[in-house]
């Protein structure tokens, strides 16, 4: 459900998220010609591949199963945009934020993990964000609503 502010600061986020959402853009390109498919999902633009035999013998050896850049996000099928479209979705949100100054700042939480003897990704504070997202919409989603009865 989109709120009044949202349609108000929505052009202003997506102009922020620009130059981040133009190399997603173009790293896009060479999917799409290789075969994958885009959609576009509450306003991000979702480029995963389709499963063809082709398209399998390198998507495997990606170093990722998504990846986001501004409003478009890589993945390497639909199905696992799905599992993960709220944790990605959550980097969208980031990028609004942050814009362009996103690339460095992610670096430099990367860095200072590694400095600290923790993981590059796994401590870096964008994606302890974006997980912890992905973690409150799952229980959200599985919790009993109210006028529902819980499982039989």
């Amino acid at each position: 459900m989109h709120t009044v502010f949202d349609r108000l600061t929505g052009p202003l986020r997506y102009g922020w998220a620009a130059p981040c959402t133009l190399l997603g853009l173009v790293l896009a390109v060479p999917w799409l010609a290789a075969g994958a498919r885009a959609r576009r999902i509450n306003g991000v633009l979702e480029v995963a591949f389709t499963g063809y035999p082709m398209q399998q013998r390198w998507v495997h050896k990606l170093p990722f199963s998504a990846m986001t850049l501004g409003h478009v996000v890589l993945g390497v099928s639909h199905g696992e945009l799905a599992r993960l479209r709220t944790h990605e979705h959550a980097h969208v949100r980031q990028y609004e934020r942050w814009g362009v100054f996103f690339f460095p700042a992610y670096g430099l939480s990367s860095l200072h993990q590694f400095l600290c003897g923790r993981g590059l990704y796994w401590h870096n504070r964008f994606e302890v964000q974006a997980r912890a997202q992905a973690a409150r919409k799952e229980r959200a989603d599985s919790s009993p609503r109210p006028g529902r009865s819980g499982p039989a």
